[in-house]
């Protein structure tokens, strides 16, 4: 369940941009609502022209090229050490493509996942070392593999470091580090990719600007930013705009392949497609087996080969969508089994788990109970796993808590990763815990652009809105609120796997769809008055455009979303045995029995009870009953695509203070 927020908006600011910046009022409003509040700042968003940095304004550049150029002119060996996923594999095929069309001699090492896993290692380097190369270029990382290029030094190897991630206290000793992050850059756009400071990289090797560069290499840049989760704000909005016109012009024969046996084409192209289509598949060559094949994919300018290599990768991505819903349902069982999910923090654990996919899995997780994950997978003695979070609760400072129980860890505010023994994984979990009561507890948000009338839903909006394209990480897809509207009609579409959904409110009558729900799973009824979060599009229909309205989210109308937190907090603290005084969520006789006629007589989903009565009871009171029944028996929970609440057969009578549940919450 997440709080819906609606977006603070200022009319009469809305209108003096629109005025100001010639643009509709409808995408001012919006714009503004997102902090574009300045004319200039608003302008320079929408323009058509692209904005980058200049190249040279990065820390050690000059000393970057002075370096490389040196060794293509000495006609040295130059090995590009790159990552395994999308960023870093895009970095690697950008540089190696740049590169050997100097004329360089150059190779290209990716480290594997399993075996080596992230950034250089001191076997690569060794290994690099022993086929002649005098010169290394790290793409996508290097900023903190001090030893390493001290190794690399004693053996009379250069190294450039080219990254984008935090860098450590004290500065690798390579040629030169460029990195946005150093203290000492001066480059005014922080948050590129590491294909991005690659991409800087080939542009002052050139000594050309980037305007001269972006049309042969943005689709490359494009992918990896939109891969590495990049806000599309400034310069990377820049890449990603003119990146997408490249993939369109099917320049690269790998993205090209990519696309035909992804079943994408150039209608309608965008950032999302790339994020759903692409990403994932560049991504599952190095979760699968070796990231080499996406390299090759991205550097071959054979179409046969580019085609076979475009569905081995798709081919991986099915075996890992597959591999991904084991796990998941094998780690939901656990969940429900040992009650994980009354936890704060989810963690669950399983044997052999596959480590290229229990990040995934751990976000699956997250989205689904609204609670932090981690996912964490046996093997031996030790258990290696990933972590997600939401927005507001830093799963860093979590785990560095519970630091003394852990191997090794690291990782940023939602997502983590961390290696510890398989007997500590209990006491790991209750101190994780233990640091999750001490702050505050918090629900994700539905962030909501604004309110809309059905009346005013049009093919002009969605026109009108396009100007803000492409969307992504810090400028997302609009999301609009329409409140309060009656479900008219249930319709089954696409064999039965989506619903499209009729509503009317006052004298508006619309449809809209509800992807990847079927009718049995979704908890609500013909007559009930629903709130919609909708997303706005176009459908194209025997040659004519139609509007779609697609649902992102949907509730019962009326939810109290500035209590929602609190009922959470109250009902986390009572399950997770946090003495106080619980005698405010303690349901009284009568309120059990209206519960309990409620589910008697409907096919009553668990969303459905708790939204029904959460506004008159409270959210923790509500969830409370439900616990009350199953323990005695008088209900059970079905699980399914949605979980349902049913009358047991077997029950009889029971006398309610039986319950130890209700004891413990009257104290």
């Amino acid at each position: 369940m997440k709080k819906w927020e609606v977006a603070q908006i200022n009319k009469e600011l809305a209108k003096e941009l629109a005025n100001e910046c010639d643009i509709d009022p409808f995408v001012a409003m919006i714009a503004a609502s997102r902090g574009y509040d300045d004319p200039a700042v608003l302008d320079e968003f929408l323009s058509d022209d692209l904005m980058f940095s200049d190249p040279f304004s990065f820390t050690d550049m000059e000393k970057a090229v002075a370096c490389i150029n040196e060794a293509i002119e000495k006609d040295e060996l130059i090995a590009v050490y790159g990552d395994y996923d999308c960023d870093g594999v895009t970095a690697t095929a950008l540089l190696y493509n740049y590169l050997t069309g100097r004329g360089a001699r150059v190779i290209c090492r990716i480290p594997d996942r399993f075996t080596e896993g992230y950034g250089m290692n001191e076997n690569g380097v060794r290994e690099l070392y022993g086929k002649g190369v005098s010169l290394i270029i790290t793409v996508d990382n290097g900023i903190s593999c001090i030893e390493e290029i001290d190794l690399a030094n004693s053996l009379g190897v250069r190294v450039v470091v080219t990254d984008h991630h935090l860098p450590p206290e004290v500065l690798p000793n390579a040629v030169a580090v460029v990195d946005p992050h150093r203290i000492d850059d001066y480059s005014e756009f922080k948050d590129i990719c590491g294909v991005g400071v690659a991409f800087n990289l080939i542009c002052a090797l050139e000594g050309a600007e980037p305007e001269e560069m972006i049309n042969e290499y943005g689709d490359l840049v494009a992918v990896g930013t939109i891969g590495d989760v990049m806000p599309l704000i400034s310069v990377n909005r820049s890449f990603v705009k003119a990146g997408l016109l490249s993939i369109t012009e099917n320049k690269r024969c790998g993205i090209a392949a990519l696309m035909q046996v992804s079943g994408l084409d150039n209608a309608a192209f965008s950032a999302t497609r790339v994020s759903f289509g692409l990403v994932p598949r560049i991504n599952a060559a190095g979760r699968m087996g070796s990231a080499d094949r996406a390299l090759q994919l991205l550097t071959t300018s054979n179409e046969g080969e580019a085609l076979r290599l475009a569905e081995e990768i798709a081919a991986d991505n099915l075996k890992r969508q597959q591999i991904e819903k084991e796990i998941f349902d094998a780690a939901s069982d656990i969940i429900e089994k040992e009650s994980l999910y009354r936890d704060r923090v989810i963690v669950v654990a399983g044997e052999n788990w596959h480590h290229g996919i229990v990040g995934i899995v751990a976000s699956k997780i997250c989205e689904y109970y609204c609670k932090p994950t981690i996912v964490l997978s046996i093997d031996g003695d030790l258990a290696h796993g990933s972590g997600r979070s939401i927005e507001g609760f830093s799963l860093y400072d979590c785990i560095n808590s519970a630091r003394e129980y852990t191997e090794k860890f690291g990782g940023h505010s939602l997502a983590a990763g961390m290696t510890l023994k398989k007997e500590n994984i209990n006491i790991f979990r209750s101190a994780v815990n233990s640091y999750a009561h001490t702050v505050d507890s918090v629900v994700p948000v539905l962030k909501l652009d604004c309110k809309l009338n059905p009346a005013a839903l049009s093919l002009d909006i969605v026109e009108a809105l396009s100007v803000l394209q492409p969307y992504g990480t810090g400028n997302s897809v609009p999301v609009f609120g329409i409140f309060g509207a009656e479900l008219e009609k249930i319709t089954a579409v696409g064999g039965g796997k989506h619903l499209k959904l009729s509503f009317i409110k006052g004298p508006i009558s619309f449809q809209a769809m509800l992807f990847s729900c079927s009718e049995g799973a979704f908890p609500f009824k013909k007559g009930d008055i629903l709130d919609l979060a909708v997303g706005l599009d176009t459908n194209l229909y025997n040659g004519k455009e139609y509007l779609s309205i697609i649902i992102k989210d949907y509730r019962l109308a009326g939810i109290n979303d500035t209590l929602l937190a609190k009922e959470i907090a109250i009902y986390d603290d009572f399950c997770s045995l946090v003495p106080d005084d619980y005698s405010s969520i303690a349901p009284t006789r009568e309120e059990c029995g209206m519960v309990y006629k409620y589910i008697k007589h409907e096919k009553a989903s668990v969303i459905s009870v708790e939204q029904r009565f959460m506004n008159e009871l409270g959210l923790a009171k509500v969830k409370i009953i439900i616990d009350v029944f199953v323990e005695l028996g008088l209900i059970e929970r079905i699980k399914g695509e949605t979980d349902y609440l049913a009358v047991s057969i077997s029950g009889g009578r029971v006398n309610l203070d039986d319950s130890a549940v209700l004891r413990r919450v009257r104290g």
